[in-house]
């Protein structure tokens, strides 16, 4: 069964695309027609690719692992933070930090710097510094805060990437590609989808557009999350279950090892009997 349909796409205005002189040819397979020097993506498509990025991002979580949303254009930020955050998983929405893929301990080095600071508040070593030095930490923290803040708890690589406007997150794809992460995309038709392994093409820019295909992918990763979290609870069950099994199992083994010290111990009564009969 399909996530979504031609109808609900249509009213996102899913379909509009860039104006035609902007176009980026690599596109043509997922463009419908063209009207009024506009490009009309084919909805049938986006549909079907839809499906297959939602179930993919789905088996993602439901292995446990992360996926990084990236969307820094304007009218994506609020949605991107909101959805993300909805599912527990990190996104950057502020500058994309060049290397933080590529260059990921380099990261994790600020985002410790940043826990190193709350540190010093909590424990009173900030009633020792001045003014001036107190200020000056602050702002380096909330700087920290607005970059990073968001992936506070991607201690590894991300398994996945997911990107608004392909062509402005350029550099985040580059570094997913070059370290074989896969990158799952809402393409517009000025864009390249050659890089991105996922394509969904669909309208980058209208925020209702972004909005339904987020609560798509978002929707399927809370899927994977709550499958995750039923074999986990099955997999306790069944280990609790064959816990007093291994007891029984130990508790007949002992019997056995008993049994025989009791054997030799009635053959000399018997011995012992017979120079009686005779």
């Amino acid at each position: 069964m399909s996530r979504t349909n031609f109808e609900t796409l249509l009213e996102a205005g899913c379909h509009f695309g860039h104006l035609k002189r902007k176009w980026n040819p690599a596109m043509a397979p997922y463009i419908f027609m063209e009207r009024n020097g506009i490009h009309i993506i084919d909805l049938h498509k986006t549909v079907a690719k839809l499906d297959e990025a939602a179930e993919a991002l789905k088996q993602v979580a439901k292995s446990g692992r992360k996926i990084l949303f990236v969307a820094t254009k304007k009218q994506a930020k609020e949605a991107v933070a909101t959805k993300a955050a909805s599912v527990n998983m990190p996104y950057v929405a502020e500058r994309w930090p060049g290397g933080m893929l590529t260059n990921f301990p380099t990261i994790r080095k600020a985002v410790k710097k940043m826990a190193n600071i709350d540190k010093l508040m909590s424990d009173g070593t900030y009633s020792n510094l001045s003014k001036r030095e107190i200020l000056q930490i602050s702002r380096q923290r909330a700087k920290l805060e607005k970059n990073l803040g968001s992936i506070a708890d991607l201690n590894k690589l991300p398994a996945a990437l997911f990107v608004i406007d392909v062509c402005k997150e350029h550099i985040a794809v580059k570094e997913a590609n070059r370290l074989g992460i896969p990158v799952f995309g809402i393409v517009d038709t000025n864009s390249n989808p050659a890089p991105i392994d996922y394509v969904i093409p669909a309208n980058d820019d209208a925020n209702k557009s972004i909005e339904l295909i987020l609560d798509v992918c978002c929707g399927a990763i809370a899927e994977g999350l709550e499958e995750r979290k039923a074999e986990k609870v099955d997999t306790e069950a069944a280990e609790g279950e064959k816990a007093p099994r291994k007891r029984t199992a130990k508790a007949r083994a002992e019997k056995e090892v008993e049994a025989p010290a009791e054997a030799p111990a009635e053959a000399p009564a018997e011995n012992a009997e017979a120079p009686a009969a005779e």
